[in-house]
């Protein structure tokens, strides 16, 4: 919290918060807060009503919990709402690419890492991309496959290694295309007698960045092209950077290529959470310069949680209309205008019980193994499993989760970290993971 130096005494409880709850969430709720303490009561002061209801139910057990184990007290919490002027920041833009060679290289200098939000949904993704463009060719980076739902984020990540190497190294011959163009490029190329001129543009690359590599997948004749470049620019030391919406295992590519593609550094974009979506909502607020308040913001990052490219849709729909009207955005309008695309209540009906039986059925324990006692390893995973699950499809926090697996909340964070550090580290526990949260999904729509 933003004024905890005068308080020293609270900072090992506010510590302890922040190990619980997690860096960013704590970075985006309770950092900014002011808060004053004495004669056991906190109060904090909160921009908005939608903000003090965040921490009432998500945190307020949590910071209890710290005071009462730190300090030996139970504390008071008084919320109290004192509205701020919402101020809008325009993000410098990055200085324009000067291309200084005649080569097309396709890329959007819009995208950039500047401006691409990292967050735990994609941070894997987001540093390996960064590793392609600054080590070129590197083993360790190449090829890297970037693979996730459509509109999270992958095309953003293709141009934003692009440009930056053409920024360190405006000769870099560098070459963004998507799997679609690929196919027609070469099919045309045969048709017109050009086959050697096509190989030779894709060869001679010191980067390839193929979005949507799907496309070319089931082409007999293009995948073999794609196949013979690939082994060109692989042991040339040329960077390669593919992006697919699957798994490379789900990809049909005969044996020969998916070897190559496994052989390298696969790397999944997850959905964001709700403080990621707040966070790239504030970034294209910022950037527009339009007077929208955090408030609203966090309304539609709250009801749309399907794609990167879906909540910026909704943002400049609602800017579209507001602009036009000559009024300032709120949450009444918001909800009235995005209505056919929020999440209602309604829809929000996965419960602990779907969790455990989905994964219950999984991993072959039964419903009452989540709550015993028991700590082998065939059942304490799955319970992890099965705990962090609840921990990212539901709204319930950290203590509400331990009481339904009859555990205290630092057991939770510490199964949750668990899985999370082999979702990061295990692609193919990632997609069972994936697998798993899918049958939940289709579980509670039946």
């Amino acid at each position: 919290m933003d004024n905890i130096a005068s308080y020293p005494e609270l900072v090992p409880v506010f510590q302890d918060i922040e190990t619980i709850i997690g860096k960013d969430t704590y970075d985006m709720w309770l950092r900014p807060v002011h808060f004053v303490y004495e004669n056991n009561t906190l109060k904090l002061s909160l921009p908005n009503q939608f903000w003090g209801q965040t921490i009432r139910e998500r945190y307020h057990h949590i910071i209890t919990d710290a005071f009462l184990k730190h300090l030996g007290v139970n504390i008071t919490v008084i919320y109290e709402i004192t509205p701020q002027t919402p101020t809008v920041t325009p993000i410098p833009k990055p200085n324009p690419v000067i291309k200084k060679n005649t080569f097309v290289s396709r890329l959007n200098s819009s995208y950039t890492f500047e401006n691409f939000i990292e967050s735990p949904s994609n941070r894997f993704a987001y540093k390996a991309a960064q590793a392609a463009a600054h080590k070129m060719g590197a083993r360790e980076n190449n090829p890297i496959v970037i693979y996730s739902s459509p509109g999270l984020g992958k095309t953003h990540l293709l141009h934003a290694i692009g440009n930056e190497i053409v920024k360190t190294n405006p000769f870099a011959k560098v070459l963004y295309m998507s799997g679609e163009e690929f196919v027609s490029e070469y099919i045309e190329a045969l048709q017109n007698k050009e086959a050697e001129s096509f190989r030779k543009k894709y060869r001679t690359l010191d980067c390839f960045l193929m979005d949507d590599i799907q496309f070319v997948s089931g082409k007999e004749a293009c995948t073999q092209e794609f196949f013979n470049t690939f082994n060109v620019l692989f042991e040339s030391r040329k960077q390669i950077v593919l992006s697919s919406d699957r798994t490379p295992q789900q990809l049909e590519w005969d044996e020969r290529l998916s070897s190559r593609l496994l052989s390298g550094l696969p790397v999944e974009i997850k959905r964001p959470n709700l403080e990621t979506r707040i966070a790239i909502l504030r970034q294209k607020r910022d950037s527009i310069n339009f007077d929208i308040g955090d408030d609203v913001l966090a309304f539609i990052a709250e009801g749309v949680q399907t794609n990167v490219r879906e909540l910026e849709g909704s943002l400049f729909r609602l800017v579209a209309y507001c602009g036009m009207h000559g009024i300032v955005p709120t949450i009444s309008i918001a909800q009235e205008l995005l209505a056919d695309i929020l999440v209602t209540q309604r829809d929000k009906s996965i419960n602990v019980n779907s969790i455990k039986k989905v994964v219950g059925k999984h991993f072959n324990i039964k419903m009452e193994d989540f709550n015993s006692k028991r700590k082998t390893q065939s059942v304490a995973w799955p319970r992890q499993i099965a705990m962090f699950l609840t921990t990212e499809l539901t709204d319930l926090s950290l203590p509400e989760i331990g009481r339904e697996f009859n555990r205290d909340h630092s057991t939770v964070v510490h199964g949750r970290d668990l899985v999370k550090e082999k979702i990061d580290t295990d692609p193919f526990f990632t997609a069972e993971i994936n697998q798993i949260i899918a049958e939940i999904k289709s579980v509670d729509k039946v």
